[in-house]
């Protein structure tokens, strides 16, 4: 939860043989399957926090299949939501579980309790549900320090339990810590951890660099700037593009600086280096931005919060690292996919998200060349239907609406027309509000319709229905298009013509090798 850290200053015969051996490279073995999971564990990664105050929360299984859609592939929980967990089953979505800080003190002092745990949230779960690492609390050393003598025996009783289950290495086990555990943090060669928590930093430590596991840290440049107003200017803040005499500079290392999350990570880096312990990669587990809030927090802005997160996004995959380890990019579960409408005051407290609790967008991202992650970029086309198993009377007022006060185009929805069939509530108002959401511009909240639409990625699109936002009226052709399919009507006709021989080489080795016999067969006839 994103809560106020103090940091006291940071400021910053060749075809078809080249086809049939890319048919048997591409039949993976188990282990080559493994080793593909295990490099993507290692690429860099923006994740996402779910918090689950929310009035209007999708069901589990509409939560997963909006991640799908969205190509979200690692989520973080505040717990250890047993619906959730089974939606993510067989997704290849990761998944941080979380120990709630008021489980710390039954977990840190039987180890019994842990092992319960583990089975209970883990093994009942694992490999199916991708459980990656187990968050123990959140930021106990600042929120609840009484519970902080039972951290780590927390953590390591939890790990015992990993290891009895055999996991110990698939999943790693660490706690989220504020910024606010770090002191003097600019520059950053000379931050350290708060003294005060020593015996717990320093087994903690131990502890990770003895299991692979990650320091995760919670980092808000926003706290910074709305501390430091004057002194930290919003530019470094947001990531956006500064000239060389705005970069910060470590005047101990000469390293230049051109955000100040980049400064925070390497705060981290120098205060674990100052405890002698160099081979912990540091995870942030929240940063972000809200996106309102009331009159004194100015900055908290739908454009800021735009602005933040779409390119600490960009500045993740680009894999530069930070300046101290440029070799190493920390992956960043951005605060938080859903506006948690519940929370209490102040008013930014309810809106961290991206995206509302029916999965309509706050606001539309800028994350153009991050490839397909996040499709609700302004560059890719998005679209609105009517969500599954919600009420049929519902949806039929909805559809009402739009056609009538809403003046969505429904002419095509008529008895007769293209999109007459399949003649069902859900197809006719899949296609009107697709109708109204892109005829507003696919503006914010254009796809609500009191909770029964949400946004896709997926076009709609079927046999002669086109949909509105797939709808391109090509000038020499004349003919509909999907704007999303990238082959053109050419390519689609030679699919269609391909040969029994390219078909089966599409299709798997097995073929390839029947193909391959056949040909030699009749090869040897010939000759």
């Amino acid at each position: 939860m994103p809560t106020s850290t103090n940091p006291l200053f940071l400021f910053f015969i060749f075809f078809f043989l080249s086809r049939a051996s890319e048919s048997f490279a591409g039949s993976s073995s188990a282990a080559q399957f493994n080793n593909e999971l295990k490099q993507q564990d290692n690429d860099p990664f923006v994740g996402f926090n779910i918090g689950t105050d929310v009035s209007n929360l999708l069901s589990p299984a509409n939560v997963v299949a909006f991640l799908q859609a969205q190509k979200v592939t690692h989520v973080r929980l505040y717990d250890a939501n047993p619906e959730i967990l089974k939606a993510l089953a067989k997704t290849k979505i990761r998944v941080i579980i979380s120990v709630p800080n008021n489980q710390l003190l039954a977990i840190g002092s039987s180890n019994t309790t842990a092992a319960s745990w583990i089975d209970r949230n883990v093994v009942a779960y694992y490999p199916q549900t991708l459980i990656t690492a187990i968050a123990v609390g959140d930021e106990v050393l600042t929120t609840v320090p009484s519970s902080a003598p039972l951290l780590v025996p927390a953590i390591e009783s939890l790990y015992s339990g990993l290891v009895a289950a055999n996991l110990h290495t698939q999943i790693k086990i660490s706690t989220p810590l504020a910024a606010s555990v770090i002191l003097d943090p600019f520059p950053p060669s000379q931050s350290f951890f708060n003294q005060s928590l020593s015996s717990v930093m320093v087994p903690l430590l131990k502890f990770l660099s003895r299991t692979g596991s990650p320091l995760m840290m919670n980092l808000y440049p926003y706290y910074v700037f709305m501390q430091n107003k004057g002194v930290v200017p919003l530019d470094n803040s947001l990531f956006k593009p500064l000239t060389p005499t705005k970069e910060m500079v470590d005047p101990n290392t000469l390293l230049h600086y051109t955000n100040v999350l980049d400064a925070m990570i390497d705060a981290a880096y120098f205060s674990m280096k100052n405890l002698n312990v160099t081979d912990v990669v540091v995870l942030v587990t929240e940063s972000g931005w809200p996106s309102k809030g009331d009159s004194k927090e100015p900055y908290a802005t739908v454009d800021n919060a735009d602005t933040y997160n779409s390119n600490l996004i960009k500045h993740v995959f680009d894999r530069s690292g930070s300046p101290l380890h440029p070799e190493v990019t920390s992956s960043v579960y951005i605060y938080e996919l859903f506006n948690e409408d519940l929370r209490a005051p102040p008013v930014s407290e309810a809106n961290w998200g991206l995206f509302h609790g029916n999965s309509t967008p706050v606001y539309l991202l800028h994350v153009s060349g991050s490839g397909t992650f996040l499709a609700n970029d302004t560059t890719n086309q998005t679209y609105c239907v009517a969500m599954d198993e919600v009420d049929g009377k519902m949806l039929q007022t909805a559809l009402d609406w739009a056609c009538g006060p809403g003046r969505a185009n429904c002419s095509e929805i008529q008895p007769g027309e293209t999109c007459y069939q399949p003649n069902n509530v859900k197809n006719h108002a899949s296609y009107a509000f697709d109708s109204y959401y892109q005829k507003a511009g696919r503006a914010s909240g254009s796809c609500d319709f009191k909770g029964v639409a949400m946004i896709t990625t997926t076009d709609p699109s079927h046999e002669g229905c086109i949909f509105p936002g797939s709808k391109r009226i090509s000038n020499k052709t004349k003919t509909v298009v999907n704007s999303t399919h990238s082959s053109s009507g050419a390519d689609s006709f030679r699919m269609k013509q391909s040969s029994p021989i390219i078909a089966a080489m599409n299709a798997s080795p097995a073929a390839v090798v029947v193909v391959l016999s056949c040909i030699l067969w009749h090869l040897s006839i010939l000759l």
